[in-house]
């Protein structure tokens, strides 16, 4: 049986289940890296991709993101020009009750009866306007920078916006677009 679309574990519907002292196959988290490029360098711009609804983003959808971004800014700048960060961890443990389908199958299952559920996977909750993806660059490199997080926010299953965490006021008059 595959996956479930991720918009099934898309709503904050349940309370967190985060405790693993009661999972016994724990599935490991798809993230690889979350610190991707220099991460020692001084930059002059941070920038943040911001998540507007309160969601669950599945760690697939994250390294997804991850990959999108980290991919296109080594592709233009440079590795040593940029530093990435991944903001949220997924703590939250998906559960499913998986049914039988077919012929018989009524005989066999129980249904709703003690449906806790198996864990298949791993989330990450997010509240509104919190910054999901970081990037830290030089000045010269800002439009590149946007385009990246521009790259990763169709993976993720909320609405996202591009906001300047830090930038320089000289800047930020020569865009002109009312960052």
């Amino acid at each position: 049986m595959g996956k479930r679309p991720g918009h099934c574990y898309r709503a904050c519907d349940r309370p967190p289940f985060t405790r693993r002292k009661y999972i016994h196959r724990r599935p490991a988290s798809k993230i690889v890296s979350y610190d991707m490029g220099n991460t020692t360098g001084k930059f002059d711009v941070k920038m943040s991709l911001l998540g507007l609804e309160k969601c669950q983003i599945r760690h697939q959808a994250l390294e997804a993101a991850r990959i999108a971004s980290n991919r296109y800014m080594q592709k233009q700048v440079g590795r040593s020009n940029y530093h990435l960060r991944i903001r949220v961890k997924p703590y939250h443990f998906l559960r499913e009750n998986k049914m039988i389908s077919g012929a018989g199958a009524d005989r066999i299952q129980d249904g709703m009866r003690l449906a806790y559920g198996k864990v298949i996977g791993r989330a990450a909750r997010v509240e509104p306007r919190q910054p999901l993806i970081s990037i830290r660059t030089n000045n010269r490199f800002l439009q590149k920078a946007r385009e990246a997080l521009k790259h990763a926010a169709p993976k993720l299953p909320t609405p996202c916006k591009i906001v300047f965490d830090k930038i320089d006021p000289r800047i930020k008059r020569s865009l002109g677009y009312g960052y």
